[in-house]
């Protein structure tokens, strides 16, 4: 997660930080919309330096880069008529059409590549945060306190929220209820606020 606006540098971000939680490794699948810079970020944190071929004329100050093999990207290009969406089209990036398609027969989380989670989470983001709110005045007017709120809520939402769906059947035959971290494997237990902001920052070794 990172707040702010879509810029170039934000969308590396997003990218390293997707790195970072993975511990270096590329996810299975990616997906994402059609902005440049996922690509150029995905191929710079996951992409492999391509040895320099020697011959006549100077060498790349700064090698090409190649995604491994096994390495799927794909991205949404959405066919507009008079401002309306009239058709979705997948398109590959990464990877090949035999692995796309076994990436999406393995996901538990959908079988065709789109934006709909993101796009979704968004909207979930914008409800429980009314500084971001469309045509309002709950606008942030300082840029530490928005992006304060942001993990706030952020946290909230993945700890201390049950979501419906994300519900499951104990021995018992009851339904269980789970925030996303629970589902995750994150955590055991529904947070409570008391229980999330008294917990210490810095955990002691």
């Amino acid at each position: 997660m990172i707040p702010g606006a879509r810029t170039e540098e934000n969308g590396h971000a997003i990218v390293g930080e997707v790195e970072d939680r993975l511990g270096g490794a590329p996810p299975e699948l990616m997906t994402s919309d059609e902005y440049p810079v996922y690509e150029a970020a995905s191929r710079e944190r996951f992409g492999e330096p391509v040895p320099a071929e020697r011959g006549p004329g100077r060498p790349r100050v700064v090698p090409e880069r190649r995604v491994p093999e096994g390495v799927v990207y794909a991205t949404v290009h959405k066919h507009r008529k008079k401002g309306r969406v009239v058709a979705v089209e997948p398109r590959l990036v990464f990877g090949s059409e035999d692995e796309l398609e076994e990436a999406l027969d393995e996901s538990s989380a959908s079988s065709v590549v789109n934006t709909s989670f993101v796009e979704r989470q968004n909207a979930t983001d914008r409800h429980r945060n009314a500084r971001k709110a469309r045509k309002t005045y709950r606008f942030s007017k300082d840029w530490q306190i928005h992006e304060a709120m942001t993990y706030l809520t952020m946290y909230g939402y993945n700890f201390c929220w049950c979501v419906r769906t994300l519900r499951v059947k104990g021995e018992d035959g009851r339904w269980q209820a789970r925030t996303p971290a629970m589902a995750a494997g994150l955590t055991d237990h529904v947070w409570t606020w008391r229980e999330w902001f008294t917990r210490p920052a810095v955990q002691a070794a």
